[in-house]
């Protein structure tokens, strides 16, 4: 890599830059045994454990051309970026959020290139793969029709039909999202939309890295607990005198009930004699009794 005085301005990388490639481990490729031969040129040295090392200096200069190119398309939606790999469907969305560019995050079907009868057909100008061998499908059709290609390429990636590869490793999700963070920061800039001041903007890196759906359904499950709670808060309730409050009832419960009469004693001795006769019936009953 030349040194850095004599570099663009849109070249020249920063140390904050090289450290989040790093961090990111976008440096690791694979063993020596899978790597393609055209990328061999991106490879910076080989460790002693046999794991390539990628040129993050030519990373970096790839990362800038592409995002000229892409900044050079007048129409942004005219821009189809593509990700089958689950790491990089967020960064694609996002990617896509923030540029204006169509995202196909998923399956890619086969003839949205090349058949316009589908519903899903599509016309871009440029697309931008995740990775050259998962999305073997839209670099293929995308030949057939003359579109040129940008893609994230590992030390394995095939080159067959890529225009500007990006050496980087396309199997770790923090690299992917790195990189994609970095490709439409990088784009911005181009176009004018932010300064190349370090805080101009405010988009963290952390939105484009891939979540486990688990995670980000337990974390919505705890934002909605935490907000019931909140909305309603727990009152505090009176103790109750348990003792004062059994003596009253006993008491109002005694002064309710009835005075017991000597009918409704019923362990009171009777006086009814069984023996006596029954007394003489009235004269209105009798006088009604005889025909």
């Amino acid at each position: 890599m030349a040194p850095a005085s004599r570099l663009p301005a849109a070249l020249q990388v920063t140390e904050e830059d090289i450290s989040l490639l790093l961090t990111a481990q976008a440096h690791i490729g694979l063993d020596a045994k899978s790597v393609e031969k055209k990328m061999a040129p991106y490879v910076w040295k080989r460790r002693a454990d046999g794991i390539n090392v990628i040129n993050v200096g030519k990373t970096w200069e790839k990362l800038v051309f592409a995002a000229r190119i892409i900044a050079a398309i007048e129409n942004p939606n005219d821009i189809c970026v593509i990700s089958a790999r689950p790491y990089g469907h967020r960064a694609v969305l996002k990617f896509a959020a923030n540029t204006g560019a169509q995202a196909i995050a998923g399956r890619f079907t086969p003839g949205n290139f090349t058949n316009y009868i589908t519903r899903s057909f599509k016309e871009p100008r440029l697309i931008v793969v995740t990775d050259p061998r998962v999305d073997h499908q839209a670099i293929r059709e995308a030949s057939y029709v003359n579109i040129p290609v940008i893609a994230l390429c590992d030390t394995d990636s095939p080159l067959s039909f890529v225009d500007v590869a990006i050496p980087t490793n396309n199997k770790s999700k923090n690299s992917i999202g790195l990189i994609w963070w970095m490709l439409a920061r990088e784009v911005l800039r181009i176009r004018g939309t932010i300064s190349r001041a370090p805080s101009a903007w405010p988009v963290m890196v952390d939105l484009f890295l891939y979540r486990d759906p688990d995670e980000v359904e337990r974390d919505q499950e705890a934002i909605k607990a935490a907000a019931e709670t909140e909305a309603a808060p727990a009152q505090e309730q009176p103790t109750a005198d348990w003792e004062v409050e059994g003596a009253n009832a006993t008491v109002a419960a005694a002064s309710t009930l009835p005075a017991a009469t000597d009918a409704e004693n019923w362990g009171a001795e009777t006086t009814t004699d069984w023996a006596a006769e029954p007394a003489p019936a009235a004269n209105g009953a009798g006088a009604s009794s005889g025909w």
